[in-house]
């Protein structure tokens, strides 16, 4: 097929950030890039909670910084928790880090009807066209090469059309229609496997400053809970519950999110003069299961997978948009290196998905540490090695392999020994810096100072410097044999510089 007979460069299957991250910066670069959401903007969406490298990264490269400002989200400082061994409540702060300085500091409580408006606005602005109300049915594929090169899809009219590109993005999260044809299974982790049972108060508490607008997660028994404060007046409330306690969410879901809230007495506290939103899109109890995946393959010849598409992990520490928009970053690269070409697809799409694959391992790698702070029997490690009943590894290597799909040699995260040797002690580094004793109820903690904290800072950190400067800062050396780095651009991937000899 000749380039004349495509409809479009790319075609994107999803408006969320990861779709509209993506879209635009392809469309940037002069591509021709048509988005196919399914619903109409402003639609309703979880995962309020911003990290900084989204903020004062990604949203500058795409020209939204000001309409953020513009939008009067709360500002969000950092975290904090009720966590671990320690009875008193404390607070992380993203200015603690050397590497966040000023208003890149801060981050973004939002409501994601509005902030995925933002968003998607832009998108047109920069070329993209956007149509709403319009579901990818199937991807189509050239029969000769068995390339994906296009998709089929149904309007606000219910007519089924086909559009013809050279890409295919699968941007539209974790009910994506079309993520299998990618080829491979999408590998559900047994051990978390939790639920997330989460509505809306109006008059809720807020904490003292600075730290009114952070995001407060407080454990419990049953498992955890999030307090999202989205303005003066709106709160996001959710509880993620363990395994062993999903029955807690049975039946008449209002009666039981109030319920498991008067069982977690500092969360009581917070919403003991509040009112349940009722009416509206914030005014139903929703409820979200299978909270760990990953997939497989990341891409064919023809179709990638970005953000939720290819993988998600519990949003205890707010990775969620994160994880979206930098995929969508990675994958933009890829597709504009291709389009441009230079450098051949495989190499190309290589690169997307091993740098994707270790971004999502350094969450996971930290939110095992942060869920591991209790060395005894309940600890998460030893409940892994319970439910795979696996008599002759270690409790780790059975946790690696029970969240890694093990049983299919899935090489998603690093290897076990990786986690027995050099992780453990990175783990037990963590778990000593919260279990500290605090002297005030929501001191600060410099939780950035410990390993794990530092690498999943580190590309966020890169991103906010490309946003500053216009260009990349990553180091030029490849993060795989044979591996290529970002163009100074940073919108593209080129062959690294030839080492000094000698």
């Amino acid at each position: 097929m000749t380039d004349r007979e495509y409809d479009y460069d790319v075609v994107v299957v999803g408006g969320g950030p990861c779709g509209s991250t993506i879209s635009t910066l392809v469309a940037m670069q002069g591509h021709r890039v048509l988005l196919l959401e399914k619903e109409r903007f402003p639609r309703y969406q979880i995962g309020e909670s911003l990290l900084p490298s989204t903020v004062h990264g990604i949203c500058r490269i795409l020209g939204v910084e000001e309409d953020l400002r513009r939008a009067n989200f709360m500002p969000k400082r950092g975290g904090t928790f009720r966590w671990g061994a320690n009875p008193e409540p404390w607070t992380f702060s993203f200015g603690l880090s050397s590497k966040f300085a000023g208003d890149a500091a801060t981050a973004y409580q939002v409501e994601r009807m509005r902030f995925d408006q933002i968003l998607l606005d832009n998108a047109r602005r920069k070329g993209v066209e956007v149509r709403e109300e319009t579901s990818v049915v199937d991807v189509l594929t050239d029969a000769d090469t068995d390339r994906v090169d296009g998709v089929r899809y149904a309007g606000p009219d219910g007519v089924r059309r086909e559009v013809r590109s050279r890409y295919v993005v699968d941007a539209s999260g974790n009910k994506s229609r079309i993520h299998t044809r990618v080829g491979g299974q999408r590998r559900y982790s047994e051990f978390f496997r939790n639920l997330a049972l989460f509505g809306y108060f109006e008059g809720g508490k807020r904490m003292p400053a600075p730290n009114r607008g952070n995001i407060l997660a407080v454990a419990f028994d049953a498992g955890w809970f999030w307090y999202i404060p989205l303005t003066e007046e709106l709160t996001s409330v959710g509880v993620v519950l363990m395994p062993e306690a999903l029955d807690r969410a049975q039946g008449d879901r209002e009666k039981a999110l109030l319920d498991l809230i008067q069982q977690c007495p500092m969360i009581a506290d917070c919403l003991s003069d509040a009112r349940r939103v009722t009416e509206g899109p914030y005014g139903e109890i929703r409820v979200r299961k299978d909270y760990s995946y990953i997939q497989e393959k990341f891409w064919r010849p023809g179709l990638v997978l970005v953000g939720d598409a290819a993988c998600f992990i519990d949003p205890v520490f707010s990775s969620g948009v994160h994880l979206a928009t930098y995929s969508a970053l990675l994958a933009a690269r890829s597709i504009n290196t291709a389009l441009a070409g230079g450098v051949d697809e495989s190499t190309c799409f290589e690169e997307f998905e091993v740098r994707y694959r270790r971004e999502y391992a350094r969450f996971h790698d930290f939110l095992v540490a942060f869920y591991d702070m209790h060395q005894d029997e309940n600890s998460y490690f030893w409940k892994a090695k319970k439910v795979t009943n696996n008599t002759t590894a270690s409790e780790m290597e059975s946790f690696v392999e029970l969240v890694g799909g093990g049983s299919s040699n899935e090489a998603a995260l690093v290897s076990s020994g990786a986690y027995t040797g050099q992780r453990g002690a990175a783990y037990q580094e963590l778990a000593e810096l919260v279990a500290q004793p605090v002297g005030t109820a929501g001191e600060d903690r410099d939780l950035l100072r410990s390993t794990l904290a530092r690498s999943v800072s580190k590309e966020g950190t890169r991103i906010q410097v490309q946003a500053e400067l216009g260009e990349s800062t990553d180091e030029n050396v490849p993060v795989r044999q044979g591996g290529l780095v970002p163009s100074t651009d940073g919108l593209h991937w080129s062959s690294p510089p030839p080492r000094p000899a000698g």
